[in-house]
């Protein structure tokens, strides 16, 4: 049986991932970054083990590697799902907006993959999925800071997916469009609907659709798929 890590894995998009890979057989733990109230409400209603730690901070990830290690044996798959958005038209973007969203969403893939890296060379096998955005494929106005941080995501798979492939390592990203998930529900329903209208299945995305894209990129029938960008976004943006 592998171990899956999942980052920021107790609500949205993150949670799915972890209840899928659960329920497909592997071992998983998720970690967050502050949200006590969800992570509990997250192991009571899943049995999964969530892990508190900063992946912004490499000591902590470190720490926190060696936890769910220690819990669960060698991470085999590592999800970088955990993100962060501080949205402000650029003109008006300060370096903390920069630097904080920098530091979760492309250093915490930096950290985080970087505490993993060596062993799964060392075992010959590794599935190392980060899950970027299609505003780091395409851009988006007020995201000048997140969507250059996603970007830089699929510019890390892409050269670490060569480093990896002789060791059985995978290196592989996922580009989700709109989900439902609470944070864009919360946006006011006009706004939604100018969302849905540029999408051409005439919907948003599901969890469980981003969750499904992993749990395939994780197997081992997705062994030969590296270095690569699943666009997963109802056609809004095609590449």
């Amino acid at each position: 049986m592998r171990t899956a890590l999942v980052t920021g894995g107790t609500r949205g998009i993150g949670a799915a991932i972890a209840v899928a890979l659960k329920d497909a057989g592997y071992r998983v733990a998720v970690n967050y970054a502050g949200n006590e109230e969800a992570a509990a409400r997250f192991i009571d209603d899943t049995g999964i083990a969530a892990y508190r730690w900063s992946i912004a901070d490499y000591d902590q990830c470190a720490e926190g590697v060696a936890s769910v290690e220690s819990a669960l044996g060698p991470i085999d798959i590592l999800v970088n799902n955990a993100g962060i958005t501080r949205d402000v038209m650029f003109h008006k973007m300060t370096p903390e907006d920069w630097r904080a969203v920098v530091d979760v969403n492309l250093n915490g893939v930096f950290n985080m993959t970087h505490r993993v890296f060596a062993n799964m060379r060392e075992r010959k096998f590794g599935r190392i999925i980060s899950i970027s955005s299609i505003n780091g494929q395409k851009g988006q106005m007020g995201q000048a800071n997140y969507s250059a941080a996603k970007a830089g995501e699929i510019g890390f798979t892409k050269a670490l997916a060569q480093e990896g492939a002789r060791f059985g390592i995978t290196v592989n990203a996922i580009c989700p469009g709109y989900i439902a998930t609470d944070m864009v529900m919360a946006v006011p329903e006009a706004v939604r609907e100018k969302i849905i209208a540029q999408i051409p299945v005439g919907r948003l995305g599901e969890a469980s659709e981003i969750a499904r894209s992993v749990l395939f990129l994780a197997s081992d029938d997705a062994g030969f798929v590296t270095g690569s960008t699943l666009t997963v976004n109802g056609g809004q943006y095609f590449v």
